[in-house]
């Protein structure tokens, strides 16, 4: 699988949770009354995503993911001959 970093460095703000999501009796689905957790705001950049936040008295924590290793490899490396590890077909 070839995954891309295409919109990927984007700044994302979310609301958190402020009521407990219930059971829905009749169909068995959750669901809360808390509207905001379905809105999802997209910034360009940390500070615009931080400066919108502190204008509208959202409390803002920042959560920095890790950057992801790729490890690069082609199809042609299962049949190199110092390949590691046994083949198995």
């Amino acid at each position: 699988m070839q995954s891309g970093k295409a919109r990927t460095r984007r700044w994302l703000l979310e609301f958190e949770q402020s009521s407990a999501r219930e059971i829905e009796p009749l169909m068995g689905w959750t669901s809360s009354a808390d509207t905001r957790q379905q809105v999802r705001l997209q910034f360009d950049s940390r500070e615009e995503a931080l400066a919108y936040a502190e204008k509208n008295g959202i409390e803002a924590r920042v959560f920095v993911e890790p950057e992801r290793r790729r490890r690069v490899i082609s199809y042609s490396d299962n049949f190199r001959f110092d390949r590691r590890g046994q083949w198995t077909h």
